[in-house]
């Protein structure tokens, strides 16, 4: 082994060293562009040095290892060598086969490629494989097997298939030896190989000759291959094959699985070879069943091929032929019996069916008719039917498969409108097969259902001021009945409101349901009103349902603020005095004003508009309370006049005024109105309104005496409404509506009431209890059943027991009637079951009629309603009518005006029943009400209408000239689709000079009468007729073709030697390359040429195929140019009996562009820094296309938009650097793709992934998820407690993105803010350090900073904002009156203030916020109990009747202010009242001096009415004690009209969130009432969603429900009150005119009498 390439020392050549360098260069260029080649024998071990490559390229060896140098092959072939860096040889990594590389090629050139990095560098190397003598000559087979007749004659020649040898040259075949024997010799040219028969055969003598051919090579040592060659000697056709049977049985289950063996038939010849070579075929058989079976040629296997059914065929006969190689026949007959099996599901046909169904049927009513049918025999053919559980049907079996559905109970479409009925039937067959159909049943509507509303109520609201015709709301009722029967239509039914009809109020759209306003609504005058909406359906007759609308008014600002006090000028009664000593702040007066309006739009402010000293009062805000802004000094002027302005809260504002006079005091004396007082004037008009009250006190007391005595009187002649005791008393009332249902004297729902009797009131409270059937449909909603409306069909009941009577006719039926009962409730089953036996016999006649086949559709069979003797006139109305067996056709049909029995279709024996001796098919007449069945057999006789046929037109028969004279040969027998006299009888031959015709009964044969010449006569054709025995009489003839054969005695021969071709890689499959042609002289088998390949490689047979026919070789393979680009095949041509020859083919590939170029990823630097300099070469890209010339040129690129580009280097070598600055945060990896581009046509390209992952750097600090964070905290909280989380996001990664919290140093209230909280450094979470409290501290602010584990580390901060929550641990803090002992004034009362009166007012506040902070106000004790009350949110202290002389004149009351935490806290103060009318009374101003007649005679009156007063007192408190004892319950008793909140405004209430609003605004509803000289307060609903409600507190006023019970106009008076409790308000009798009032709260409703 020699490298081509020269190397020198420097030695003896310093003066030519100049030259010598310039040629180096030179020769340095040439090797980096050129090729350096080594040449090496194939099969070397590895490790092999093939040479020293460093040397020859003068490359460093201390540079190899830091430049990467490596050996690269193209494409993705092995590395079959590589570079040792260290001594620079290049030597074998893999063992290389020269034969696998390069195949027949003469020279083998291996291309690599060395490469080297740092820089880029590339030189190309060229190995030569050399070949070595290792492979031996090889036959295609081991074994060739040869048949030649012993009529050959010497000379002849047989082609040998050549020996193969993978080595090329002189270690190829150079030439082949035989071994000696008495017959054959060997030929040997440059293109074939042939046996020369030298002597001929005698196959008496010898059968069979075996030769041993060897192949020798010329190699060193020599190698050689053997093949033995067996030689057959064939003998001439004598024989004919013979069956071992002349007929065949055999018995097969039908559904036999495909590829089954039925049976084998065996048939031999005598004859060896060819002429004994026996093969099977079927003979005249149908093409039905050659579809269902199949036999082999070779073994005489026959096998299912389709589907055996025994239903359409149970046995089948068929005719096997067998035949020789040479055309002779003989014939069997197969006989095979089908075994039924249960493999066919029963099938359901619905005869009969009414849909859809009213919903109203009765039960027991026949809609359907079902009739079921099994094509299986025997018990595989006997049926059960049944249907679904719980499906309002059931089948009643009747005749044979006959069933009828019958309804079993009641129907409702509104519950199931449609019914799927599945109808299974199950068959006797093991195992039992089963099939269902389903039926699908509507249920029609009929009008049962009334509209129904969607809720039980309706609520509206509008706001007042409402255009006339806006909507309301909208109601919707549903009616499931269908179509009309559920059209609903509103109406508005006839009522009033206010006296006026409720249509002028509301009117509905009677299609939508939409409630439109006919007016516009006021508020103040109406608030609600109730409105009956009917909803009504369209059916006949139409139902309807009613609902009840409630239509609320909601209230806008058109009102303006009324100011009750103080009064207006000129009417007030008294001047609010200031004591000299008030501080400030002190509460001095207040303005009390009310709003119309409701809600925000009667949220009242305060302010003073004008004032005598500016400086001196303000008001609240909400509260409209007059307070001191500073201490009261000797300065200020003693009469101060304000001037208040009262605004409302609506959009737009309205607003009033009023004046308020103040006189600063500290002493009463000094008053100068007081100077000059005389008191005799009011002596007198005291005395006055004593007598007028003991006049007033007797009449009262006498007057309830006489009610009391009426009252008993009445109570002993009628049943009494109420009730003493205490026990609940049930009572029947009955409302006009509940009158009496179905017949049963009882209510639906019993009403009961229980009575309490309480102190404090003259009258009983009643309870309605719940009723005992709530779910009890009224009378109008109750339908009545008959006891017979359930029945079941044929079943029996004592109630409503059936008969059945027994009708027959000529076939017989059976029907069923209802009947009256009259006796047989206990033989009802027995007689049915008698009935039906005796109906089922009638049933089983049968009737037969027979018509001939093909009669014409319409002629008449028979008179069937004559013979079976029906009625002809019910034909029609029973629906008569024919049904076939399964799915036939509807051959006949029933004429119903004459009951004749016609032909509706055509009737084709053949078709029918095939080569069935007897052709009968049933029918059935079917006839319904009542359901009767009769067989019918129809008998189809056989007509003369089929010729007789043979399967083919023409015979062709092949017979050897040496045939012996009577020799026989077998002709299929031709076919009638007839039977018995009918089908084929005999046959006729042509008279010719060569064959007589032999017939027997069981086969046609031929026999030769005188020997063939095919000289004479090389074809004769023979006319065959055959003749059945029908009338007319029928024919069929088929042509017999005789032809010749001559003996073989001639080679194919080719019409080239050499056949040569050029085809494009890559060609379709069956793209014909070219074609080969031979030519026989003989004729015959003998001249029938076919073609196949001699010795072709195992590949080559994948690519290629030559048809053995019409000698095309034709694609079957994908030809690769890279692979191999031309391709030697040999053709060998056979004859019929085995002579054959040989040609050469050359096929030639041209190169298409087929190849995608391969991108070869040699290096990369992976991951990169983020931070690398654009330019930066980060990998190595090697691309490779396998294509030739044009074809793999390529051109490389990458996508646009990453910040690479690929830079052109060595070859197809390309760098990959970056062109911009990377960053990992923005983009982490990079999924490069490199596309490659070839310039062949149409060019192709393929593309690589290439994954480059950033290396991060510590660039990004941590950044929170929110700006800022909020903390929400309980006051009193536990420390450690968690307040929040902060997060914060580090985009690098690692180390560099991991984040530590801290908490920045800071202080809150001079503390250190670590004193406060905590954060965890991990996961952020905030923690309490301390337990917080609300009072001291509601809020303040941490920092929080975020810091990163890089270098160096990065951070950021947040603030988090941490918010304290109130709990209740504060108690209420009363403000005025001040505590005991400070006070320094007493609160005045008048002694002609009424009930209801506003006297004071207590003060208290509650450092807690929220609802913590809500107080509540309660009286504890008093002097005088029934006096005064206290507003329970308000604090406002009223009277709660009027004030009498008898009142004492001081009144202490101590009062609990409770707040509304969880749990309550609370606190009490003292109230000091002094009760004067004159202020002279006042004990400071005794030396006022009195009358003392007049003081006698007023103690006089006093007590004449404080006597009065309380025998009368003594008497109500007797009556009251008796019934407390019967009482079982305590109730609330109030006796003032109206409860009167207020609207104080607590300190911490003045202003939240800098807002200037308040949590909860409270207002004033004002009404006047005749009869009071008070105004009552209701207390509205606060709009805070978590203020307590005050209608659970408080009571309405009179007015509000005086409608219920009255006259609008009637003015109720202050009473006691009596509350019932109950769903459901009865409509209470009255003798007199209503002056009661009505009171109803959230729960209750309140009478009051």
């Amino acid at each position: 082994m020699t490298p081509f390439c020269v190397r020198m020392g420097d030695k003896g050549f310093s003066v030519f060293r100049p030259f010598l360098g310039f040629a180096s260069f030179i020769v340095t260029l040439q090797l980096v562009n050129g090729d350096l080649s080594y040449s090496i024998p194939e099969e070397m071990k590895r490790g092999y040095v093939i040479g020293n490559i460093a040397k020859d390229l003068g490359l460093d060896l201390r540079t190899l290892s830091s430049r990467k140098a490596r050996v690269d092959f193209e494409g993705t072939r092995k590395r079959y060598c590589d570079i040792n860096l260290n001594t620079g040889d290049l030597i074998t990594s893999e063992r290389m086969d020269r034969e696998s590389l390069c195949g027949k090629k003469v020279s083998c050139v291996v291309k690599v490629d060395l490469v080297l990095e740092n820089p880029l560098e590339l030189h190309r190397l060229s190995l030569h494989i050399q070949d070595v003598n290792d492979n031996s000559p090889q036959f295609n087979d081991n074994l060739i097997e040869m048949e030649i007749r012993e009529s050959a004659d010497k000379g002849n020649r047989f082609s040998i298939d050549e020996a193969h040898d993978a080595d090329i040259g002189q270690n190829a075949v150079q030439r082949y030896n035989l071994q000696k024997n008495d017959n054959f010799i060997l030929a040997v040219d440059s293109n074939k190989v042939e046996l020369v028969l030298e002597n001929t055969l005698d196959r008496e003598k010898q059968k069979e000759i075996h030769l041993l051919l060897t192949a020798l090579d010329g190699g060193s040592p020599q190698r050689s291959g053997t093949v033995v060659i067996h030689v057959t000697v064939l003998d001439a056709n004598d024989n004919t094959p013979v069956f071992s049977q002349a007929d065949y049985e055999a018995s097969l289950p039908e559904d036999t699985p495909p590829d089954t063996i039925v049976i084998t038939v065996s048939a031999t010849d005598a004859d060896e070879g060819v002429n004994g070579d026996v093969t099977y075929h079927f003979g005249h058989v149908s093409d039905d069943d050659v579809n269902v079976f199949s036999i082999d040629p070779k073994t005489g296997e026959i096998r299912v091929t389709g589907v055996i059914d025994f239903e359409e065929s149970s046995s089948f006969e068929m005719r096997v032929k067998a035949k020789d190689g040479l055309g002779l026949t003989s014939y069997a007959k197969v006989i095979i019996d089908v075994t039924d099996k249960n493999d066919n599901a029963p099938v359901i046909y619905l005869k009969s069916l009414t849909n859809p169904i009213p919903e109203n049927v009765s039960p027991g009513t026949e809609v359907g008719i079902i009739n079921v049918q099994d094509r299986d025999s025997e018990s595989n053919g006997q049926v059960r039917c049944s249907i679904q559980q719980g499906a309002p049907f059931k089948l009643v079996p009747s005749i044979k498969n006959y069933y009828s559905l019958v309804t079993t109970g009641q129907l409702d479409r509104e519950l199931v409108s449609d019914y799927n009925i599945t109808i299974t039937a199950t068959d006797e067959g093991s195992p039992p097969l089963s099939s269902s159909k389903s039926v699908q049943l509507s249920v029609a509507d009929i009008n049962d259902n009334p509209p129904v509303f969607e809720d039980q109520s309706y609520s509206a609201y509008v706001s007042e001021n409402n255009k006339p015709g806006s909507t309301l709301c909208s109601v919707t009722a549903r009616d499931p009945d269908w179509r009309q029967n559920g059209t609903v239509i509103y109406s508005v039914l006839p009522g009033e409101v206010n006296g006026a009809p409720v249509s002028s109020y509301v009117s509905v759209n009677g299609d939508t349901g939409v409630i439109h306003a006919v007016k516009s609504f006021d508020y103040e005058q109406l608030r609600s009103f109730k409105v009956q909406v009917m909803a009504r359906d369209n059916g006949s007759p139409p139902l309807s349902s009613n609902v009840t609308v409630s239509v609320f008014v909601s209230d806008v600002n058109d009102n303006s603020p009324q100011i009750l006090y103080p009064a207006p000028e000129g009417n007030s009664f008294m001047t609010e005095l200031v004591p000299k000593a008030a501080h400030g702040g002190s509460l001095v007066s207040k303005v009390i004003a009310v709003d119309a309006d409701s809600g925000q739009n009667a949220w009242l402010s305060y302010e003073i508009v004008k004032s005598t000293d500016p400086g001196l009062f303000t008001i609240g805000v909400h509260s409209g309370e007059i307070r001191t802004q500073r201490d009261i000094s000797e300065s200020d002027s003693m009469k101060q006049n304000l001037i208040v302005a009262v605004k409302d809260n609506g959009q737009p504002s309205l607003s009033a005024t009023c004046s308020m006079y103040l006189l600063i005091s500290d002493n009463l004396a000094e008053v100068p109105e007081l100077k000059d007082i005389f008191y005799d004037e009011k002596n007198s008009k005291l005395t006055s309104y004593l007598i007028i009250a003991l006049v007033s006190v007797s009449t009262f007391f006498l007057t309830f005496i006489i009610i009391i005595l009426g009252v008993r009187f009445c109570r002993r002649r009628k049943p009494r409404l109420l009730f003493d005791g205490a026990v609940a008393i049930p009572s029947a009332y009955l409302p006009p509506n509940y009158a009496d249902v179905d017949g049963t004297g009882t209510l639906r729902s019993a009403y009961n009431y229980d009575a309490y009797l309480t102190t404090g009131s003259r009258t009983s409270d009643f309870k309605f209890v719940t009723s005992y059937s709530d779910n009890t449909l009224p009378a109008d909603q109750t339908l009545r059943k008959s006891p017979t409306d359930f029945l079941e069909a044929f079943g029996d009941s004592d109630n409503s027991p059936q008969f059945f009577k027994i009708s027959s006719s000529h076939c017989g039926y059976l029907s069923f009637s209802k009947m009256e009962r009259k006796g047989f409730s206990n033989h009802g089953l027995v007689t049915r079951f008698v009935v039906c036996l005796l109906g089922l016999q009638f049933v089983c006649a049968e009737v037969s009629y027979s018509t001939p086949e093909e009669a014409k559709p319409g002629t008449v069979i028979g008179n069937i309603a004559k013979d079976l003797g029906l009625d002809i006139s019910t034909l029609s109305t029973r629906k008569a009518r024919i049904d076939s067996d399964g799915d036939n056709e509807q051959f006949c049909v029933i004429n119903l005006k004459n009951g004749d029995l016609s032909v509706a279709e055509r009737l084709d024996r053949e078709t029918l029943c095939g080569t069935k001796p007897s052709c009968v098919f049933g029918l059935e007449l079917v006839l319904e009400n009542p359901l009767e069945l009769h067989r019918i057999n129809l008998h189809v006789q056989d007509i003369n209408d089929n010729s007789p046929q043979f399967k083919r037109d023409s015979l062709r028969m092949e017979i050897r000239e040496s045939a012996e004279k009577g020799t026989r040969f077998l002709i299929e027998e031709a076919h009638d689709a007839d039977i018995g006299q009918n089908s084929v009888q005999r046959y006729s031959l042509q008279k010719n000079g060569y064959f007589i015709l032999t017939n027997d009964a069981s086969k046609v044969e031929l026999v030769l009468e005188n020997k063939l010449d095919r000289e004479t006569q090389q074809e004769i054709d023979l006319p065959l007729t055959a003749i059945d025995g029908g009338s007319p009489q029928r024919s069929g003839t088929v042509m017999i073709h005789v032809t010749v054969l001559d003996a073989n005695d001639n080679a194919p021969v080719f019409s080239q030697a050499v056949y040569k071709a050029s085809l494009p890689e890559n060609s379709p499959l069956e793209t014909v390359v070219v074609t080969v042609s031979a030519t026989d002289a003989d004729e015959g088998v003998n001249g029938d040429v076919t073609y196949d390949f001699g010795h072709v490689s195992e590949a080559d047979e994948k690519l290629f195929f030559i048809d053995g026919k019409s000698g095309e070789i034709r694609v079957i393979g994908n030809t690769d140019f890279e692979k191999k680009n031309s391709f030697e095949l040999r053709v060998m041509a056979n004859d019929g009996l085995g002579l054959s020859s040989y040609a050469k083919v050359y096929i030639d590939l041209t190169d298409v562009n087929d190849n995608a170029p391969v991108i070869y990823l040699k290096s990369l630097a992976n991951p990169i820094p983020e931070n690398v300099s654009p330019g930066t070469e980060v990998g190595i890209i090697n691309v490779q296309d396998r294509d030739s010339e044009s074809n793999r040129q390529v051109r490389c690129s990458i996508q646009q938009g990453a910040p690479f580009k690929l830079v052109p280097s060595i070859k197809n070598y390309y760098s990959l650097v970056t062109t911009g600055q990377l960053d990992r945060e923005l983009v982490s990896d990079y999924n490069i793709t490199i596309t490659a581009t070839d310039e062949g046509s149409p060019p192709l390209s393929s593309s690589k992934s290439v994954q480059l992952s950033v290396a991060d750097i510590n660039d990004n600090p941590p950044v929170f998820e929110d700006q800022s964070y909020s903390a929400y905290v309980s006051e009193n909280n536990k420390p450690g407690s968690t307040l929040c989380s902060v997060t914060a996001r580090d985009p690098d990664w690692r180390q560099n993105g991991t984040v530590i919290y801290s908490v920045l140093p800071s202080e809150v209230n001079g503390a250190p803010v670590s004193s406060y909280v905590s954060v965890n450094g991990d996961t952020g979470v905030i923690h309490a350090v301390r337990s917080f409290d609300y009072e001291q501290l509601r809020s303040f602010k941490v920092q929080v900073m975020a810091r990163d584990n890089g270098s160096p580390p990065l951070s950021s901060n947040v603030t988090v904002s941490v918010f304290v929550s109130d709990v209740n641990d504060n108690s209420p803090q009363i403000l005025y009156p001040a505590p005991e002992g400070n006070s320094f004034m007493t609160e005045l009362v008048p002694k002609a203030a009424h009930g209801g009166s506003l006297v004071s007012k207590v003060i208290a506040v509650d450092a807690d916020s929220g609802q913590n902070a809500w107080l509540s106000y309660e009286i504890v004790k008093s002097t005088d109990p029934g006096l005064f009350t206290i507003g329970v949110h308000s604090g406002e202290i009223r009277t709660q009747r009027d004030i009498f002389e008898s009142d004492s004149m001081k009144q202490n009351l101590i009062v609990a202010v409770k707040d509304n935490g969880q749990p309550s806290l609370s606190a009490t103060c003292s109230m000091y009242l002094l009760i004067s009318d004159n202020l002279a009374e006042v004990p400071e101003l005794k030396d006022i001096s009195y009358d003392e007649k007049n003081s006698k005679l007023t103690s006089y009156l006093i007590i004449a009415l404080v006597s009065v007063s309380t025998f009368f007192l003594t008497f109500i408190i007797i009556i009251l004690g008796v019934r407390f004892f019967r009482r079982r319950k305590p109730r609330l008793l109030f006796d003032g009209a109206v409860a009167i909140p207020s609207a104080y405004l607590p300190p911490n209430y003045a202003d939240v969130d800098g807002t200037g609003t308040l949590r909860s605004a409270y207002n004033y509803d004002a009404y006047l009432t005749t009869g009071s000289r008070t105004s009552d307060f209701k207390f509205v609903t606060s709009y805070n969603d978590n203020t307590l409600p005050a209608d659970q507190t408080l009571r309405k006023s009179l007015s509000d429900f005086a409608e219920v019970f009255c006259h609008p106009d009637e003015s109720p008076e202050v009473g006691h009150f009596l509350y019932l409790t109950f769903n459901f308000i009865y409509a209470f009798p009255r003798a007199s005119p209503c002056t009661s009032g009505i009171y109803i709260s959230e729960h209750n409703v309140s009478l009051k009498s």
